[in-house]
């Protein structure tokens, strides 16, 4: 099975101080990625390279057989929107919207109408847990709920990828444990990838493979010996 999406020869310097120093990762579909490394290691700026939010340098991006780093900014802002999802630790939702146009947001933003943008997201309300939460806003859900929310979010536009960035960092290990669960099965079913930055082993542990980076090179590689995998990916 070929890469999802996949960086070559990634490098990304600020300054003096070198982020990425020459890269290589790829994902599949169906399977799941975790970016593990201490802080200031490149992890998240791995993760917004891939995602096309920050250019690298040198090196080259591609999502199937399509080059994205190369794409001028309305291509790659439509394709953050209509082919990509996130999740972020705080899952950054709209406090004055309810749930389900939180969800519906990214289908509006490319153009279908409110209503048939709430009905496509109120679907994904049962397979994570939330029916009968449709109408509350972020300030009346628990922290895992508005991270459940955030997920349907990321998941309405049925993406190529999902981006998850310490998507359990702000939630207690049980419901983090919940969140994390959900997030790898759910993407997986859909046929999408999952690339996550994590510092937690635990929550690792539920992706297929797991990557260390570490003075912005790739400091080892290892199959998940929890996760089982999805489509007999190997490292």
């Amino acid at each position: 099975m070929s890469e999802a999406l996949a960086g070559y020869g990634l490098v990304k310097k600020y300054g003096s101080a070198t982020a990425l120093a020459g890269v290589d990762v790829a994902v599949r579909a169906r399977e799941s990625l975790a970016i593990m490394g201490p802080s200031g290691s490149g992890k998240s700026t791995l993760l917004h390279v891939l995602a096309g939010v920050i250019r690298p340098d040198e090196g080259r991006v591609m999502l199937g057989e399509e080059r994205i780093d190369r794409l001028g900014e309305n291509r790659l802002s439509a394709l953050r929107r209509d082919r990509f999802g996130f999740v972020f630790q705080s899952g950054q939702l709209l406090p004055e919207l309810p749930a389900e146009e939180n969800v519906a947001l990214p289908l509006m933003l490319s153009g279908s109408r409110r209503r048939e943008a709430v009905i496509r997201a109120r679907r994904w309300f049962g397979p994570l847990g939330l029916d009968g939460l449709e109408r509350r806003r972020p300030g009346q859900l628990s922290g895992g709920q508005a991270q459940r929310v955030a997920i349907a979010r990321a998941l309405v536009v049925e993406p190529d990828v999902v981006f998850a960035d310490e998507p359990t960092g702000a939630l207690d290990q049980a419901t983090g444990e919940e969140v994390i669960r959900l997030l790898t099965t759910v993407t997986g079913s859909l046929g999408a990838a999952l690339v996550m930055v994590t510092h937690d082993a635990g929550v690792a542990a539920h992706c297929d493979r797991i990557v260390q980076v570490r003075d912005g090179l790739i400091a080892g590689r290892r199959q998940s010996a929890v996760a089982p995998t999805r489509n007999g990916a190997a490292s």
